[in-house]
């Protein structure tokens, strides 16, 4: 069985991630799993700011630490 990694700090994210991550990363930090993150961008429910760069969406990392912090 394998275990799952704690999802990262909120100080981590602030002070190692990049202005944007990809969605999985992204959810991971809100517990999600990778295909939950998904359907929440689809049905445009994401916690935090999403945007599509090409074929790829990104999420905003400053959008991401606001809603995390609003959750603490």
């Amino acid at each position: 069985m394998q275990s799952r990694s704690a999802p990262p700090t909120l100080a981590e994210i602030k002070a190692t991630w990049p202005p944007a991550v990809d969605v999985p990363t992204a959810g991971a930090a809100f517990g999600l799993s990778r295909s939950h993150a998904y359907e929440l961008v689809a049905r445009g429910e994401f916690p935090a700011k999403v945007v599509k760069f090409g074929g790829r969406y990104k999420v905003l990392t400053e959008s991401l630490i606001r809603a995390l912090s609003a959750t603490d």
